[in-house]
């Protein structure tokens, strides 16, 4: 059966399987006064606080709808507005999400351990056409968790941010669910969905089905890896830690199944050297004062050309990261072991990231600039690292490059998004409630007094002599006029290490006076060199993820952003084309493309546009 359509406030929830809350279920605030108005594109629209408040919980609902049908063939999208322009390259757009939320068993899990739901958008600018294919990753979970036949679901797994209902508690070790849900590699004419803790799973890039994993560290089908250059900060290593990890490694490895190397989702690409650099971390340091991060770097047959390890005496969580000619660039994230919430996951009571705490201790942000290749060992001890004059929790990087003056200097920029530690926390993340099963949008929108706190996009500047010494650090907003959440920043990755002029990130206009932080309902456009930015806007009731840049020119913001928005109020997923250029005009956005509205997908992560020219 096919949902009906949301109708516009007021309204009366028309499906079976939820009860509306009441004012004091749903922790309703007492800032807001009783009527509000917005003004959206010109067009008056005055509701109560509470009704206001009604249709933010209900439209943040439909986030995490869970999507259960696949495509088998291509589906020709249509057109409802604007057209495709005959330009836009050819290739195609790969986006990964999770796709279900909720079995048919009574458990519900956390979007980060949500099964991969891989689209795919075909673009043939010549006919003027779009096709689109929608099918979930054949992850080992994902094979067990669903019967093709039925086409219901049971969650077995509870994943590393979920508890499941009518599982047992203690013992439960059941927490390993490659999800393939967080970003897409193309590289070689061979595609991949990524996960944050285990290997990538090949895909077949036209028909979307699942080749399997690629364990890109352990292939043994490969030559064989280069001897890894090892380096640690501390001398000898620590006799205590080293024993802890002795003592972990057992468990984590044998009893959880963790792989001894967490890949990390997000990748770069060497274009220069036409090389995929990968970042591996060491599960058992999640729970351990120390961090382990292994540089990979691929060449296009795969073949790992060079490794080394680093060994780091802080505990620290690395999501995204950079790198440029000199060095691998690591903007840590501070981490602190909560031992009775270790126990209590270990034991299955509470979610795995029960185990860990944001680290308040330090007013500063760890920078490491760790020497890429061996003739820039002598140019900076890479132990110290940069301490970044603000505390910030690194989300995602843009860029990075570096230059160099006639003396030997060297200057590094980071562009990237972040929040305070304040407004990160692992318990609160989208809002999900795991005792409760269900998500709260004031989670991600809580007003703690301070709009700086939420993210934004910064730019960090390090100055650094002949010798590699730091001189300076500086770090400002990417544009001081825009005091709006914002964060998935992206470029023309043709400029990716180099110095580039403009940025694009997703955005809240802050019409949503109860959903001033996520999600995302704005593209904004940064000018760097001039501080100059433009918006566009999506519409009322509408959302958005990330921008994909889609180069069709030499110009740096010459080309396309395709953007997938999902109007809440139709419960109907678009695809859309905006001008880069003329972000900010009233002309941007040159299509919209519908897709069919059973195969709606409100939530996606990560993607990568692969161009038929290009094997990345």
């Amino acid at each position: 059966m096919q949902a009906k359509p949301l109708n516009f406030l007021p309204f009366k929830p028309w499906w079976p399987s939820f009860k509306v809350p009441s004012v004091r279920a749903l922790s309703f605030r007492d800032r807001v006064p009783q009527n509000i108005s917005t003004t959206i594109q010109s067009q008056q629209v005055s509701i109560s606080s509470q009704d206001e408040k009604t249709s933010a919980y209900w439209d943040y609902q439909f986030l995490f709808m869970s999507q259960r049908s696949e495509t088998d063939n291509l589906i020709n999208l249509r057109v409802v507005e604007g057209s495709i322009p005959s330009d836009f390259p050819q290739g195609t757009y790969y986006l990964t999400g999770p796709g279900i939320f909720k079995d048919d068993h009574g458990s519900s899990v956390h979007p980060f351990d949500g099964h991969g739901y891989l689209r795919a958008f075909t673009f043939d600018g010549a006919k003027g056409e779009v096709t689109f294919m929608a099918k979930y990753v054949k992850t080992t979970a994902q094979v067990k968790e669903h019967d093709p036949d039925s086409g219901k679901w049971e969650f077995t797994h509870r994943g590393t941010f979920s508890t499941l209902k009518n599982r047992r508690k203690f013992g439960d070790t059941t927490v390993m669910k490659n999800v393939a849900n967080t970003n897409v590699l193309k590289w070689n004419d061979r595609l991949f969905c990524l996960w944050e803790g285990g290997p990538p799973h090949e895909i077949q890039s036209v028909s979307l089905d699942t080749i399997g994993e690629f364990d890109l560290v352990n292939d043994s089908e490969r030559s064989p890896l280069p001897s890894t250059t090892v380096r640690e900060a501390v001398d000898g290593g620590d006799i205590i830690l080293d024993f802890a990890t002795s003592l972990l490694k057992p468990i984590l490895y044998g009893v959880f199944k963790m792989p001894a190397k967490r890949l990390l989702a997000h990748y770069k690409i060497d274009t220069a050297r036409n090389r995929l650099l990968m970042l591996a971390c060491n599960a058992e340091d999640l729970l351990l004062p120390r961090s382990t991060f292994t540089f990979y770097e691929f060449d296009s047959n795969f073949k790992i050309k060079q490794k080394q390890e680093f060994r780091i005496p802080d505990h620290l969580m690395v999501h995204d990261w950079a790198f440029t000619d000199s060095y691998y660039v690591l903007f840590g994230n501070r981490l602190k072991l909560d031992i009775f919430g270790a126990m209590s996951a270990i034991g299955g009571y509470t979610p795995m990231v029960s185990a860990l705490l944001v680290n308040h201790s330090k007013s500063t942000s760890p920078i490491y600039l760790l020497p890429r290749f061996h003739e820039h060992d002598r140019e900076r001890d890479w132990k110290v690292p940069i301490e970044a004059p603000l505390q910030m929790w690194m989300l995602h990087i843009g860029n990075a490059f570096e230059e160099r003056d006639l003396k030997g200097n060297k200057r590094i920029q980071i562009q990237a998004s972040g929040c305070s530690y304040k407004w990160f926390n692992f318990q609160k993340m989208f809002g999900y409630d795991w005792q409760s099963g269900e998500v709260d949008p004031w989670g991600m929108n809580e007003n703690k007094g301070e709009n700086k706190l939420s993210p934004r996009l910064i730019k960090v500047s390090i100055e650094l002599d002949a010798t590699g010494n730091c001189e300076n650090c500086f770090v400002n907003n990417l544009n001081d006029q825009w005091q709006q959440a914002t964060d998935f920043p992206v470029i023309n990755q043709e400029f990716g290490g180099k110095n580039n002029t403009y940025m694009y990130a997703a955005a809240t206009s802050g019409v949503r006076q109860d959903l001033p932080y996520f999600p995302f309902d704005t593209v904004a456009k940064f000018n760097i060199m001039n501080n100059s930015m433009q918006t566009w806007y999506v519409g009322a009731r509408r959302f958005i993820g990330e921008p994909m840049f889609v180069s069709k020119g030499s110009d740096e913001d010459d080309g396309y952003l395709l953007v997938v928005e999902y109007a809440v109020s139709q419960q109907k997923s678009y695809l859309v084309i905006l001008d880069a250029k003329r972000i900010g005009e009233r002309d941007a956005m040159v299509a919209r493309l519908e897709v069919p509205k059973y195969l709606n997908f409100p939530l996606g992560f990560h993607g990568v546009w692969a161009s038929n020219n290009s094997k990345t």
